[in-house]
């Protein structure tokens, strides 16, 4: 039987996830234009850090990191007690594009992946 080909190995595993999410949240910490995104998340984003690459680990196919730790990520639901609007959203999206383009992958993944995420931050908006 062969292995499944999935996000997740094609992107580089979870060196590749850990540098994503390094660099999204690099962006956000440093970037005016995140500056709303970053004023709802806490000073010390080294646990929200953790939970991203969990998460992104899992829905990108590789090891299902958050939902062994947390059950079923229920995004919507474990993000009520944030304001996500548009703009928030925008500025999310902004730094996950810019992270994206400092990981190796191809075009193709790269731009499946960015359509995928935008459709999920889109969802998560709550006002």
């Amino acid at each position: 039987m062969s292995e499944q080909v999935t996000p997740y190995k094609l992107m580089g595993g979870e060196a590749a996830i850990l540098s994503l999410v390094e660099r999204f949240y690099f962006y956000m910490d440093t970037l005016p234009e995140a500056k709303e995104l970053r004023a709802i998340h806490a000073d010390d984003l080294a646990a929200t850090k953790t939970k991203l690459f969990q998460f992104l680990s899992g829905w990108l196919g590789g090891p299902d990191l958050f939902v062994e730790l947390y059950g079923h990520p229920r995004l919507k639901q474990r993000h009520f007690n944030f304001e996500v609007n548009q703009q928030t959203r925008d500025q999310w999206m902004m730094c996950m594009k810019k992270a994206l383009y400092e990981v190796a992958m191809s075009d193709d993944l790269r731009k499946n992946i960015h359509e995928a995420l935008d459709n999920l931050a889109t969802h998560m908006m709550n006002t």
